[in-house]
């Protein structure tokens, strides 16, 4: 295997990063199996670490196709081409958007607590998760950081298949992949233990980031 856990696996990927060490960074780990990752990523760079939050906004007669994705504080991307083919209107669109969106926010307060969220205005997003199998899910996080306003969105990951890397360059600036396997079943087979990631641990994990005398060195200079 070539990873033992999410830890390892967050610390040799921070390695191919360490070039952003010193920039404008804000890493950001997707809930709940990319926050391991990237607490090792943003300790590794000196960034602060936050989560990010997305939710997919799913067609309403086919729930598994993304017509669209949504973050915090108003975040919002449409697909536009998704919508117009299945002739979706607006209301219909705002009832999907208005549910996941409550959602969105019990997991927002739920990992972050009271802390707000970290500004990505004009800083590069480093984005990470435990690895991809569709893509659908970090896709729609690149694009929600471009609306939180990121110049820059790098995505990291320890594996993804190949064929979907490829078709990611169009939301993300850089893609970091450690393992790009051409025949791939599920994540998990790349891990010698990938334990689910509990709420808990998030909870942990992001509030020893903040508390970190890096981070909040880092906070200072971005308020």
């Amino acid at each position: 295997m070539p990873f033992l856990d999410r830890a390892d696996a967050g610390r040799r990927l921070a390695g191919r990063l360490t070039q952003l060490r010193g920039a404008d960074v804000t890493v950001l780990g997707l809930p709940r199996g990319g926050i391991p990752l990237a607490f090792e990523v943003a300790q590794a760079l000196g960034a602060v670490l936050d989560v990010i939050v997305v939710r997919k906004i799913g067609l309403p007669r086919q729930p598994e196709l993304a017509m669209g994705a949504i973050g915090e504080d108003g975040a919002r991307v449409i697909n536009r081409q998704v919508v117009i083919a299945d002739q979706v209107s607006p209301d219909e669109f705002t009832r999907v958007e208005e549910r996941e969106r409550v959602e969105l926010e019990r997991r927002a307060r739920r990992f972050r607590g009271d802390r707000p969220r970290a500004p990505l205005n004009g800083r590069t997003a480093v984005i990470v998760d435990d690895g991809i199998a569709t893509g659908s899910t970090v896709r729609a996080a690149c694009q929600v950081a471009r609306a939180h306003g990121a110049v820059r969105v790098v995505l990291a990951v320890p594996v993804a298949p190949r064929a979907v890397i490829a078709g990611l360059s169009s939301v993300a600036d850089e893609v970091a992949c450690l393992e790009r396997p051409e025949r791939f079943l599920a994540i998990g087979q790349w891990y010698h233990d990938f334990s689910q990631t509990s709420d808990e641990e998030v909870v942990t994990l992001l509030h020893r980031a903040a508390t970190s005398p890096v981070t909040v060195e880092r906070r200072s200079m971005t308020d």
